[in-house]
């Protein structure tokens, strides 16, 4: 490699200007490198000399040109290659962060649920790759980095190009076949003609090595690592970590299988495997997506009353940005409980741990508008991408589009066609209708009786001036519900949740919020099963839709079936990682199915949730009356009280608190309290005499005369 060390400080191509080495392997050296064309650092690898003469330029150039097709949120890019001086190079992205490899050296081993997600990562990358008919043939931890909490695939292409050069000084260095430790017994053997299975294999090994810390075959030469493959079985991984669940423990033995066909068909389902270890077990921690807060646009314009227009601008684009399957966003309720506060983008970004943050000004001026964003990583503080919009009135629905795009592109994220589709702003034929239905979306998310009413006639203003807004009627049938549930159990309500939702598919039948307020107006006359297709109807456009998981999941607590509720509170809980909501009510679910323990751990995970929400906003009462009863569960009788009394303190009025706070007591034995809190909710309007039913948090007071005096109080139209 010594003509490989003296390039710092030279010019490669005309236009990479080396700075230094970062990194070497078998196969050549890693550069940190400017790009003078694009103004850009990049990382520049150089091929060992030997290689280089072995394998030739026109040879490596078309199977370098072959990776270069390759575009995945978990594969590191491929920008240019090239012949310079007699070595052969390629371009990637500068990746400030480190690989598997040192992270192995750093901490040996890592958590069993940690390990499963990056596999499961690397897992759709090779997939992905497989499909367009390209095998890696070198996986180890050595090609895998971590880039904002991902992980991501290098040296795509590089080693089915040094293995067309054969050459037999250079089989046991690893350049040729992969590395010993990490090749399956095929490529060991010689075959050149791979296929997906290798990888699969190649990969097992790095999971085995996270989790173990070592690799399955280990030994003094590379020759001895080789023939150990072909004569002993890996040692299976439970003999010596115990915590890793045996259905991790059996993927591992079918993916590191001898003959290819005993693997499974493919890599996608080998990730699936090692997956159903921790469904439903959400952690945001160690999701390993990319993740963002939009934070509250500030209303730069001359008129106050123009807030809702800021706040309209980024919910929509947070809802845009929910679709994508490959990035976590952070909740409205989250990232809006730092409006108004003068901080530091970084601290909120670390408090609402994300790894970016887009935040925003909005300038209206009569039918002039000005927008300006910025996405700013958290890490390092750095702009990722920013830019400044002044357009016209009408042309917002571009400018949300525009944005969601940007971010999509700064963050590197790969769009299936579908996603693509969903994250575009819908318009609609007068924006004046636009604005009154912000409005009402403002007034909504205030959750109090007053607002919801205020909201359906502003959604009701916007479809006087376009009558088909699909939007409007879906506002103001969930309006409507809500006010059902929690406030005014009136046939009034119950007719309008019904006909406006219905008038919603009507207008527009793909529109998933649609069916989400459609599933939600069924509830109300116990309809449950047009409830659940409509709800299944509206994860099918949407699978990422919140609202349609979630009502959903508390249908099915109210109509008895607790399997399905932990199931939707679970996919809930994944498209909103930030969430408590979800997990608490999956632990409720749990219970009923009397598995203690697991509901039990996941109450704890809801806890911590909620703690970093009332940490954000205090005044958030429905963490605190949730998070009371979850601690009664979990025996911590003295928390659960003070959170109970919070919660009052925070919302005296609130329907939900004086329900949920009933719950604690009969949970603690405080029947007298338990009761008195019911009957207040009942007064104050509670209509799901269904949910009472179906709550055990009642049982301790069932057979009080005053509980079914009280159940018999529940006010409902039908």
């Amino acid at each position: 490699m010594t003509q490989a060390n003296a390039l710092a400080g030279r010019t490669i191509a005309e236009r990479y200007t080396v700075d230094h080495e970062v990194g070497r392997g078998a196969m050549g050296v890693v550069y940190r490198a400017h790009d003078a064309r694009h103004d850009r650092t990049i990382a520049l690898k150089v091929l060992d000399p030997a290689i280089s003469r072995g394998i030739g330029s026109d040879r490596f150039l078309r199977e370098i040109q072959t990776a270069a097709r390759l575009s995945h949120p978990h594969i590191v890019a491929l920008h240019d290659s090239g012949e310079s001086d007699g070595l052969l190079f390629y371009v990637m992205p500068f990746i400030d962060g480190e690989t598997l490899r040192q992270r192995l050296e750093r901490d040996k081993r890592i958590p069993a649920a940690e390990a499963v997600h990056i596999t499961r990562q690397l897992a759709s990358a090779l997939d992905y790759a497989h499909r367009l008919g390209i095998v890696h043939r070198d996986i180890k931890p050595e090609n895998v980095m971590f880039y904002q909490g991902e992980a991501v695939v290098t040296d795509f292409g590089i080693a089915k190009a040094v293995n067309i050069a054969g050459g037999e000084g250079l089989t046991l260095t690893g350049a040729t076949l992969g590395t010993p430790a990490y090749m399956s017994p095929e490529q060991a053997a010689g075959a050149r003609d791979l296929d997906a299975r290798s990888d699969q294999y190649s990969l097992a090994c790095v999971l085995y090595e996270m989790l173990g810390g070592r690799p399955p075959f280990t030994g003094t030469s590379a020759q001895a690592i080789i023939a150990k493959r072909f004569i002993e079985t890996p040692q299976p991984i439970r003999a010596f970590v115990a915590e890793v669940p045996e259905i991790v423990s059996r993927a591992l033995e079918r993916a590191m299988a001898m003959e290819t066909g005993d693997r499974f068909s493919t890599t996608a389902e080998f990730g699936e495997a090692i997956g159903k270890a921790f469904d439903g077990k959400v952690n945001a921690n160690v999701t390993g997506r990319p993740s963002i807060a939009v934070l509250p646009f500030a209303n730069l314009s001359a008129d106050p009353d123009s807030e809702y227009f800021a706040d309209g601008v980024a919910e929509e684009i947070i809802n845009a940005l929910t679709r994508i399957r490959s990035l976590d966003v952070v909740s409205r309720t989250s990232a809006f409980a730092f409006k108004g506060r003068s901080q530091d983008i970084r601290q909120i970004g670390q408090q609402l741990e994300v790894g970016n943050v887009l935040e925003g000004s909005v300038r209206k001026a009569g039918q002039r508008l000005r927008v300006n964003a910025q996405l700013i990583n958290v890490g390092s503080g750095y702009h990722l991408w920013s830019d400044r919009y002044d357009r016209d009135l009408s042309d917002v629905f571009a400018i949300q589009d525009e944005i969601a795009s940007n971010i999509v592109a700064a963050l590197r994220l790969v769009l299936t066609p579908s996603e693509a589709q969903a994250v575009k702003a819908m318009p609609v034929n007068d924006v004046r209708a636009y604005e009154f239905y912000l409005r009402g979306r403002q007034l909504f998310h205030q959750h109090r009786k007053v607002a919801h009413h205020e909201a359906i006639e502003l959604y009701r203003r916007a479809i006087e001036i376009d009558p088909r807004y699909a939007l409007a009627y879906a506002g103001i049938a969930d309006s409507s519900s809500l006010l059902y549930m929690y406030r005014e159990a009136t046939l009034e309500n119950l007719t309008r949740a019904e006909e406006s939702s219905l008038r919603a598919i009507e207008l527009n039948p793909d529109l998933p919020e649609a069916h989400a307020a459609r599933g939600l107006a069924l509830t109300l006359r116990k309809n449950w099963s047009e409830a659940t297709k409509e709800f299944e109807r509206a994860l099918e456009l949407d699978p990422r839709s919140f609202e349609a998981a979630y009502y959903h999941g508390r249908t099915s607590v109210a109509e008895g079936q607790f399997e399905k509720a932990a199931e939707m509170f679970a996919r809930a809980a994944e498209s909103r990682p930030d969430d408590y909501q979800a997990i608490s009510m999956r632990g409720l679910a749990l219970r009923q199915l009397g598995r203690i323990d697991e509901a039990n751990e996941t109450a704890r995970r809801a806890l911590t949730a909620m703690e970093r929400r009332v940490a954000i906003n205090p005044g958030e009462s429905r963490a605190w009356y949730l998070g009371a009863v979850d601690l009664m569960h979990l025996g911590e009788r003295k928390r659960a009280f003070e959170w109970a009394e919070h919660a009052i303190a925070v919302d005296p009025n609130e329907v939900s608190t004086f329900y949920n706070v009933g719950c604690m007591y009969a949970l603690a034995g405080e029947k007298d309290r338990a009761l008195t809190n019911l009957e207040r909710a009942v007064q104050l309007g509670f209509a799901q005499r269904e949910w009472i039913e179906n709550d055990t948090d009642w049982d301790s007071v069932r057979d009080d005369p005053r509980f079914d005096k009280i159940r018999a109080q529940v006010r409902t139209a039908v």
